[in-house]
C-alpha cells in the first residue's frame, strides 16, 4: 500500500481537496453533516486515485524513458496499477450514489474528463489547461453534493482552480522540456520555450487570483477571506521566484510548498469566514 500511495503521489491530494472542501463549506454555510463531509472526501480520494493510476498506465512507456519518472514503475507492476484504477473508479461511482442522484449521474462525466487529460500531451499544446479542467471539477462536484444544483460561485471557483493548476503545471513541466521535445510530446513549455512559458504561468496565476476574488464576491464572503488573498498572492510570488531559479530542487519546492500553502490558506480562510459570520 505504501508503494502504491507513492506511485500515485497521494500527498498531492492536498492540492485539489481543499478547493472542494471550501466550496462545500460555502454551499453548506458552514460545516456540513459528518456523513456528507465523509462522502465528499472519499469521492475526492477515489477520483484522484483513479485519475492518477490511469495517467500512470497511459504514460507507462514514456515515463520509463524519462530519468525523472523512471523509478515510478519499480513501485508497482502494471496489473496492480490497472486493478487500482478499476477499483478506485468503481468506489468513486459508488460513493457518488450515496451523495445524491445528480452527483451519481455526472460521476461518469467527471471520470471521462480526468481520464482524457492523460492523452492531451499527445496532440495539443494546452495539456496544462486540460489538467486544470480535471481539477476544476472538484469544487463544482462538492457544491452539487450539498445543494444538488448549479450556481455561479462554484463555476467561478472552478475557473480560478483551472488557471491556478495550469500555472503551476507549466512550472512543473519545465523539468521535462528536453524529454518532451525528444518524445514529440506537446505542452505550453515545448511550444513557448521555458522563459515565455514562465511568463504564461505568471499570467495564469494572475487570472487565478482574480478568479478567487470573484468567487469571494459571488459567494458573498467576508473580510477574513478577502484578507487571506494577500497571503495567496505572497505564496504565488514565492513560487515564481523559486521557479525562475530553474534548478530541479527549487522547482519541486515551488510546486509542493507554495501550492500546498495556497490550498491551505484558501480552505482555512473560508472555514473561518463561515464560522465567524454566524
Amino acid at each position: 500500500m505504501k508503494k502504491f500511495l507513492q506511485f500515485i503521489r497521494f500527498s498531492h491530494t492536498i492540492f485539489a481537496l481543499p478547493f472542494a472542501l471550501g466550496a462545500m463549506f460555502v454551499a453548506a454555510d458552514g460545516w456540513p453533516s459528518a456523513r456528507l463531509f465523509a462522502l465528499v472526501v472519499l469521492a475526492m480520494i477515489f477520483a484522484r486515485t483513479a485519475a492518477m493510476t490511469f495517467n500512470r498506465l497511459a504514460d507507462w512507456d514514456i515515463d520509463q524513458r524519462n530519468p525523472r519518472t523512471d523509478g515510478r514503475h519499480r513501485l508497482v507492476c502494471k496489473s496492480q496499477a490497472l486493478a487500482g484504477c478499476i477499483a478506485s473508479s468503481v468506489l468513486f461511482l459508488a460513493t457518488t450514489w450515496f451523495i445524491n442522484p445528480l452527483c451519481f449521474a455526472l460521476a461518469p462525466v467527471a471520470l471521462l474528463i480526468v481520464f482524457f487529460y492523460s492523452f492531451t500531451k499527445r496532440f495539443t499544446d494546452y495539456a496544462q489547461v486540460f489538467l486544470g479542467l480535471a481539477l476544476a471539477v472538484a469544487p463544482v462536484g462538492a457544491w452539487l453534493a450539498v445543494t444538488g444544483q448549479f450556481a455561479w460561485p462554484p463555476l467561478v471557483l472552478a475557473a480560478a482552480v483551472l488557471c491556478w493548476v495550469a500555472g503551476f503545471d507549466i512550472i512543473y513541466a519545465t523539468q521535462d522540456y528536453e524529454v518532451d521535445r525528444r518524445e514529440g510530446l506537446h505542452s505550453l513549455v515545448v511550444r513557448l520555450g521555458i522563459p515565455r512559458a514562465l511568463t504564461a504561468a505568471t499570467a495564469s496565476h494572475t487570472a487565478a487570483l482574480l478568479g478567487l476574488l470573484g468567487f469571494g464576491i459571488f459567494a458573498q464572503l467576508g473580510t477574513i477571506y478577502f484578507a487571506s488573498l494577500v497571503l495567496v498572492l505572497a505564496a504565488l510570488i514565492y513560487e515564481h521566484l523559486l521557479a525562475r531559479r530553474g534548478d530541479l530542487a527549487a522547482i519541486n519546492k515551488a510546486f509542493f510548498q507554495a501550492n500546498a500553502a495556497v490550498s491551505a490558506i484558501f480552505v482555512l480562510s473560508i472555514l473561518a469566514d463561515r464560522l465567524t459570520s454566524r
